[in-house]
């Protein structure tokens, strides 16, 4: 039985758990949320748990910061979903011209826009109802957000960075997990903030080489296409300045041989993105999709350092 008849995507994980366990009515829904291609989630999450630790780091203790990192992993999982979803409504029409995204649920036909629309909504709901457990200035923070994941998806039409908008809404995690801890969002929660953002414009324009031809062919604009021959030198640029500005974070939250252990995670991330870099033939498809999802390596790196850096 081929992919078309199963109704699996393209560029899903082989053998994820949505294909093999999941229900086969819940499959299609669970697909338009990338449930069987889990990366995205981690990439959302991941800078929401370097703030959970940073902030208790430099903050103190407090138990809530247990449920805000799972009120975080949980709100990761929905909303990212619920902006998969959306931007699959309002990418029909371009991914059924894509040989990568043409398998996707809305354009093989295996949901309908208003079915899709009902799903977007039931996620970003329960999401809300986890934001409303957290600090006043996180659920504001929250809902100001809402306007980068509804703009996200357009970006592409008007503005060769595209990248830029993906990374202002996928990184927002880090203010609002810092004001859920600690109440406020000083100076490192916005430096962590930057480097989450440059980290994306890293590993989203490794991403969109994927896509590069059939982009150019259809008019959709990002940084892939245009660094184009000069990308390897703008992709370090973005790694060094995520490195930096991770360690700014670090310099801005922590004192002593906590400040130590945060800058020893700062240097492991920047060396993880080095890594990825060495060999890498941005012309190759399949190379770029296995360089992007070591990003979550990438983004874990940092966690068991800055959690020591919580408990020094």
């Amino acid at each position: 039985m081929n992919r078309a008849v199963q109704g699996t995507v393209a560029d899903a994980v082989k053998d994820n758990w949505v294909d093999a366990l999941a229900p086969a009515p819940t499959r299609p829904y669970l697909r338009l949320s990338r449930a069987d291609r889990p990366i995205g989630t981690w990439l959302l999450l991941l800078p929401c748990w370097w703030a959970v630790a940073l902030a208790v780091a430099s903050h103190g203790w407090h138990p809530r910061a247990l449920w805000i990192a799972l009120g975080c992993a949980l709100g990761a999982f929905l909303m990212r979903g619920a902006g998969c979803t959306w931007n699959d409504v309002t990418d029909r029409e371009f991914d059924g011209a894509v040989a990568r995204t043409r398998s996707r649920p809305i354009p093989s036909g295996q949901v309908t826009v208003r079915g899709a629309l009902a799903w977007m909504a039931a996620q970003a709901l329960i999401a809300f109802a986890v934001l409303l457990t957290f600090h006043p200035l996180a659920i504001g923070l929250g809902i100001g957000s809402l306007a980068l994941v509804a703009v996200y998806p357009f970006a592409k039409r008007f503005t060769w960075w595209p990248q830029m908008f993906l990374g202002l809404a996928f990184n927002w995690g880090a203010l609002l997990a810092w004001a859920a801890q600690a109440g406020q969002v000083p100076l490192a929660a916005l430096l962590l903030y930057a480097s989450g953002i440059a980290w994306t414009l890293f590993y989203d324009t490794i991403y969109a080489f994927q896509d590069i031809e059939d982009d150019a062919t259809i008019g959709v604009r990002s940084t892939a296409r245009l660094f184009g021959t000069d990308a390897p030198r703008w992709l370090a640029g973005f790694a060094l300045g995520a490195t930096i500005l991770m360690a700014l974070s670090a310099g801005a939250a922590l004192s002593g041989w906590s400040l130590v252990l945060g800058l020893a995670g700062a240097a492991s991330f920047g060396w993880h993105l080095r890594r990825q870099m060495r060999g890498l033939d941005l012309a190759d498809p399949a190379a770029c999709l296995a360089a992007f999802r070591s990003n979550r390596d990438a983004g874990l790196i940092p966690l068991p350092f800055f959690a020591a850096a919580a408990l020094v």
